[in-house]
């Protein structure tokens, strides 16, 4: 088995991936263009190959900070990534990746995998997925599967006249919510120009969605399909209109529209057990969780990147909370891209 830098076309490696057992969107070779392009990240695409067949693909994104440190991570920003292939395959790009990350220094190797690998490294089992099983074809039976409780939160959404839509000409919508949301949690914003980027890339399989009231946005997401999966990566709403749950409504809006177009499964994306986003998540009837197997290599204690709430790192939601919006937008990006 040789393990190198994939060199090959993007169609070679997609077609391959989507043939894998445990893909998902986070695997496509399009995410490469998008994190060296809007990121600046260095992005060694491993592919293992015998007789010079394809037989195992691993996507790697080198982050490296002064202030934060030095990472190489599969799939940075995103929930999912880790090797797909064959066992043998997967051994030696885990291996290969392994060696990488020791002889560049980094101080953490992670590999954020769907599903649980047969390799060796520990698994940090910090976050988890909720995901919902759909009715392809027939949202309201989804509807009436709901209980009373639920159906009467996304009513209430509906009654007070929110409205939401879909298509491309949402992300200045979606990013206008997306980067207030982020700066009240007291978390950088990523970069208008990514979500600009990912639309680009992958046209049809990514949806945005935003939530109006009284013709302003309020509630806003960034949706990814792979195969019968869609996924909610990103999603953010207006504190000041909770009261409202423009959320409520517009994650019924996405499930309605996927049930409409023949999808499986409604994926919250990940979370903390135990937080108040896996409550959330968790209200939704029928909806179960969903283990996450993060493996990771340390050259040091660090078992997890680096988040705001990081030891050393409290000070600064408090912080960024206070900051100007125009000034958190315009330096967040700065930041936050060290922070995988």
């Amino acid at each position: 088995m040789e393990v190198r830098e994939f060199e090959g076309p993007g169609r070679e490696w997609d077609t391959f991936v989507e043939r894998q057992d445990g893909w998902t969107h986070m695997h496509l070779i399009g995410w490469r263009q998008v994190l060296s392009d809007v990121l600046g990240h260095d992005c060694p695409y491993l592919a293992a190959r015998r007789g010079g067949e394809l037989r195992g693909v691993l996507p790697l994104v080198s982050v490296r900070s002064f202030v934060f440190g030095k990472y190489l991570v599969s799939m940075p920003f995103l929930n999912y990534g880790g090797p797909l292939g064959d066992p043998d395959a997967v051994a030696a790009l885990v291996g290969a990746a392994s060696e990488m990350a020791i002889s560049t220094g980094v101080d953490l190797l992670e590999l954020r995998s769907r599903r649980e690998l047969p390799i060796d490294l520990p698994d940090s089992g910090r976050k988890i997925t909720v995901t919902l099983p759909l009715l392809p074809g027939a949202p309201d039976a989804l509807w009436n599967r709901f209980t009373s409780k639920l159906r009467t939160k996304i009513r209430r959404s509906a009654k007070e006249g929110i409205e939401v839509r879909f298509g491309p000409d949402q992300i200045a919508a979606y990013f206008e919510v997306f980067r207030r949301h982020m700066r009240d949690l007291g978390t950088p914003t990523l970069p208008r120009r990514l979500f600009e980027t990912i639309g680009s890339v992958f046209p049809e399989s990514c949806w945005f969605a935003a939530a109006y009231f009284e013709g302003r946005p309020i509630a806003a997401g960034c949706a990814l399909l792979w195969g019968t999966e869609i996924e909610m990566t990103w999603s953010a709403g207006l504190q000041e209109f909770n009261r409202l749950r423009p959320n409520m409504w517009l994650y019924w809006s996405v499930m309605e529209r996927a049930c409409r177009e023949g999808l499986e499964t409604f994926n919250f994306g990940r979370c903390s057990p135990g937080s108040g986003t896996h409550a959330f998540k968790s209200s939704w009837t029928g909806a179960t969780d969903e283990r996450l197997f993060w493996y990771f290599l340390s050259s040091s204690d660090r078992s997890s990147t680096p988040t705001p709430d990081s030891p050393g790192l409290a000070l600064g939601p408090r912080v960024w909370k206070r900051v100007p919006l125009p000034v958190a937008t315009a330096l967040g990006p700065s930041i936050v891209r060290f922070i995988p």
